[in-house]
């Protein structure tokens, strides 16, 4: 049995009195895509700041590939941190750069490349992701909301990264390109073998790109199983997120008027 790739243990975080993450364990063999699903506040986003290092844990263990990555300094951080690739939930692109430049920002700003080499490379990624080289030179603001959500996975994918994240891949795309997004997710992550952790509300889009799903409630894992096990979980958390139902053990915070 290969050790798994990302482990977390008993990792706790809160803000003030807010406890976030309440000794969450969770465990991503590696090459394996893992989608994190639950609802708004339940610890996702933090779960995943905790790995990358932009928040510190008040408690627990992460480790990457056997090694201990909480409070990396430096060099060490910086090389842990190129080791990740992520696509942001609104693609996060930035507007005065053109499109290559925006694919190719962590090879020039990050790696020093050069900007011939790296524009190649950008090049190269958009298509991956079924854009053509001219779109290369276009601008963020001239794409529509779809094409920006494959530059980004463009970017996320640009250094052939070992672990991908995925942050609300498919939010505010019309169904249709949700799927597109979907495909090409599972098409570059087959292709780089990358350990990916994805998050999200869409249910399509878990069952489509997810080997192993989790649901993540309070802050703790409560269910982990793989996707296609997912509808016969026999949790009824899980039972309720997976099919939209008000009523259940969730409690929506909702004031009664």
């Amino acid at each position: 049995m290969m050790a798994p790739h990302i482990v977390l243990k008993g990792v706790r975080k809160s803000f003030g009195p807010k406890q976030v993450l309440n000794g969450l364990d969770l465990e991503v063999g590696k090459g394996r895509s893992l989608v994190v699903i639950g609802g708004s506040g339940t610890g996702k986003s933090v779960m995943l700041k905790c790995i990358l290092g932009i928040l510190k844990p008040e408690a627990g263990e992460i480790t990457v590939a056997g090694e201990d990555v909480i409070g990396l300094k430096g060099e060490a951080r910086d090389q842990y941190l190129s080791r990740f690739g992520m696509l942001f939930q609104g693609a996060a692109l930035f507007d005065s750069l053109s499109v290559w430049e925006n694919v190719a920002f962590g090879l020039t700003q990050g790696r020093g490349m050069a900007r011939a080499e790296a524009r190649d490379k950008a090049i190269e990624k958009l298509g991956h992701v079924g854009l053509s080289a001219d779109v290369g030179n276009l601008h963020p603001a001239e794409l529509s909301g779809g094409m920006q959500k494959r530059v980004g996975l463009a970017r996320a994918i640009a250094a052939d990264p070992e672990i991908i994240f995925f942050d609300e891949p498919t939010t505010g795309l019309d169904p249709i390109m949700a799927d597109v997004i979907n495909n090409l997710i599972v098409d570059c992550v087959k292709r780089l073998g990358a350990t990916t952790i994805s998050i999200t509300h869409d249910m399509a889009s878990a069952r489509k790109i997810a080997d192993d799903i989790a649901m993540i409630h309070k802050g703790q894992i409560i269910w982990r199983g793989e996707a296609n096990k997912v509808n016969s979980s026999g949790n009824a958390y899980v039972d309720q997120f997976i099919h939209g139902r008000a009523e259940g053990p969730i409690q929506m915070d909702v004031l009664k008027a």
